[in-house]
């Protein structure tokens, strides 16, 4: 069974540690980001996090259940960055479109967190803070109850799942990465026409699109689908 987490009032440290750190929740996730940028998800564990804060790993588990439980709260402070400074229009669709953006670009910040975090649920205040606003945004848009839910779910995992797929590459050696870009070059545009006669008519036009991340062209399709179930949506109730 799980240690239950000490309050915070009760788990700060009456001294800071043997190099003068005083232990935070915030300061052990921003270090967690590092070591995760740094050395990948393998080299993201209790012990790695004791030698960069200099304190026993086993103080960690004041702070958190587990590593499964400071990575719910890595994702969540990637959510929590993304939210930063947005503030809504009250135009719908500005207001989603500068959610989505925020959200993708946070997590390819920290390619290796995100890989590590975009699929999970963290139940944590930014993460319900953004499904929250998401869900305002769309009922002050006047999407009835059940398409607003239709639609802030494939809002959200569009994000997400184009959030860990471009992270994917960054997370990539470069010499990776550069190969992989390559192919559309030494590989696509090549093919005779006799036999792949679609590729080698898009071929140019692969080698300019295909280097660059879909998200925003997706987000702004999956927004003209929504305007157009909300213009064919019947009138929400009245709430009482």
């Amino acid at each position: 069974m799980p240690k239950p987490v000490v309050p915070e009032d009760k788990r700060r440290r009456r001294r800071p540690t043997r190099s003068g750190t005083v232990l935070s929740e915030e300061l052990i996730v921003t270090t967690a980001l590092r070591l995760l940028r740094e050395h990948g998800s393998a080299g993201l564990s209790a012990r790695r996090l004791g030698l960069a804060l200099d304190c026993d790993p086993s103080t960690l588990y004041r702070y958190f259940r587990g590593m499964d439980d400071l990575t719910l709260a890595i994702g969540d402070a990637l959510i929590g960055q993304a939210l930063d400074g947005w503030r809504r229009t009250g135009r719908w669709r500005a207001d989603l479109r500068a959610i989505g953006t925020r959200i993708h670009a946070a997590y390819l910040a920290h390619p290796q967190a995100a890989l590590l975090t975009a699929g999970r649920v963290t139940g944590r205040a930014h993460e319900l803070a953004v499904d929250e606003a998401v869900l305002d945004v769309l009922a002050r848009a006047g999407f009835p109850l059940p398409e607003a839910v239709r639609v802030y779910h494939a809002f959200i995992d569009q994000t997400l799942a184009f959030a860990a797929l471009d992270a994917a590459t960054l997370a990539l050696p470069s010499d990776s990465q550069r190969a992989d870009e390559d192919q559309w070059h030494s590989t696509y545009a090549r093919l005779p026409r006799s036999t792949h006669p679609r590729i080698a008519e898009a071929a140019p036009l692969l080698a300019r699109q295909m280097v660059h991340s879909a998200y925003p062209t997706a987000l702004e399709m999956l927004l003209d689908s929504a305007a157009a179930r909300l213009s064919g949506a019947a009138p929400a109730l009245p709430s009482r």
